[in-house]
C-alpha cells in the first residue's frame, strides 16, 4: 500500500475496501501488516508521511464496517510488536493467533510435503532432517530441499541424496 506519492496508499486502501463491499461476503488478507501498520510517530515524516496517511485511511475502513457487513479482514506480520495500537483494539484486529515455528514433527512433516515428486535416494532420512534442522520454518525447509535438488542436479545426480540435503541444511544455516 505505501508508495512513492502521498495520498496513494491511503487511495489504494479506499479502493480495496469498496471492491471488499461489493464482493461481499469475502475475506481480506493483508501480508506484512507491519510495512503499514507500525506505531504511528515511529517514522521520520512526522504524521503526514505516505506510511501514516495508508495507516490511518485502514484505521477509518475498518471502523466503517456496520454489523450488516459480511467482510473479515485477517493480517499477518512477523513484527506484532511494533504494530500501532489502534490496530490492535476491540473491534478492528480482535483476536490474534500466533503461530510458533514447527516443532520436529512438524519439520518432518514439511519436509515430506517439500520432497514429493522429487526424487530421492534410499539414504535420505526425513526424520534425520527434521531433528537437524531446529528453528527452521517452512520456508527455509523448502529452500533447503531446493538447494538439494540444485546441488544434484549440478553433480549429474538421477536423485538427491542425504549427503545433497546436508550440505542444503549448511548452506542455509550459513547463507
Amino acid at each position: 500500500f505505501v508508495e512513492m506519492f502521498v495520498g496513494v496508499g491511503a487511495s489504494r486502501v479506499r479502493d480495496l475496501f469498496e471492491q471488499a463491499k461489493r464482493h461481499s461476503p469475502c475475506i481480506v488478507f493483508v501480508d506484512e501488516i507491519d510495512a503499514v501498520g507500525r506505531q504511528r510517530g515511529a517514522g521520520l515524516g512526522g504524521s503526514h508521511d505516505e506510511r501514516e496517511q495508508t495507516l490511518n485511511q485502514i484505521l477509518v475502513e475498518m471502523d466503517g464496517f456496520d454489523t450488516d457487513t459480511n467482510i473479515i479482514i485477517v493480517a499477518a506480520t512477523n513484527r506484532p510488536d511494533i504494530l500501532d495500537p489502534a490496530l490492535l483494539r476491540p473491534g478492528r484486529f480482535d483476536r490474534r493467533v500466533v503461530l510458533d515455528r514447527p516443532d520436529m514433527l512438524g519439520r518432518e512433516a514439511i519436509f515430506k510435503v517439500h520432497v514429493r515428486g522429487k526424487p530421492l535416494a534410499p539414504d535420505v532420512k526425513l526424520d534425520l532432517l527434521a531433528k537437524s534442522t531446529p528453528g527452521f520454518v517452512g520456508a527455509d525447509i523448502e529452500n533447503t530441499v531446493n538447494e538439494a535438488a540444485i546441488l544434484a542436479a549440478r553433480n549429474n545426480q538421477k536423485s538427491i541424496s542425504m549427503y545433497d540435503m546436508e550440505a542444503a541444511v549448511e548452506r542455509v544455516v550459513l547463507g
